[in-house]
């Protein structure tokens, strides 16, 4: 069965660019992002690992730790690493994992038969500090991952697990929040002091709350 939203992100140890990754541990009280990419020494995969090394201090301000992964070999991700500087501008500053024998990408479903036959998809899972899944995102070969959306993803995540709240759609850091249909007009006015305004008995807006 593939891995589900609240299921217990699966825990490994493997040699990465970073020295041996226990992930549990590595990821401590910490968010986690785990991503694959097909192949190294790719182009898509190349840009894609030139801006999340980019974003890196995007990740730790949100107290996020990334973690990249394909079932390439170690020596290949070190030297892979000289070109995603060249030609992207930024140095590798996270751990890329080598996963030869595929045990962490069938452990995680990172391998679609139908579509790659033996390499990971563009897989990406986000966990939570309890080591649950809190998000899947799965994009073919062919497609690059915006990850400003899975910074975006984040932002939702974090907020909505301190307020009982949800976002709309196409939501960013700042902008108005719904009220979960779950909390009562009653509680809501202890929760939302600012108020909302109430656009269907379901369907509370209210001031994002920090």
């Amino acid at each position: 069965m593939a891995l589900q939203l609240g299921d217990t992100a699966p825990d490994f140890e493997a040699h990465s660019t970073s020295g041996t990754i226990r992930f549990h541990e590595y990821l401590g009280d910490s968010w986690g992002v785990l991503f694959s990419h097909p192949k190294d020494f790719t182009p898509v995969c190349t840009t894609e690992l030139g801006e999340v090394a980019r974003l890196k201090p995007e990740f730790d301000r949100r107290h996020v730790k990334v973690v990249g992964l394909s079932v390439d070999s170690l020596k290949e991700h070190e030297a892979w690493k000289g070109d995603i500087e060249e030609t992207q501008g930024t140095a590798l500053n996270f751990p890329l994992v080598a996963d030869e024998d595929r045990a962490i990408a069938n452990a995680y479903g990172m391998i679609h038969p139908k579509a790659l036959d033996s390499l990971t998809v563009r897989s990406v899972f986000v966990v939570k500090p309890d080591k649950t899944v809190a998000l899947t995102i799965t994009y073919p070969a062919s497609v690059g991952r915006n990850f400003d959306e899975i910074l975006r993803v984040i932002d939702s995540l974090q907020l909505a697990a301190k307020f009982p709240i949800a976002t709309p759609a196409n939501w960013k850091v700042g902008e108005n929040v719904i009220i979960s249909p779950a909390v009562s007009d009653a509680d809501a006015k202890a929760k939302f002091p600012a108020g909302w305004k109430t656009l269907k008995p379901y369907l509370r807006i209210t001031k994002q709350p920090s």
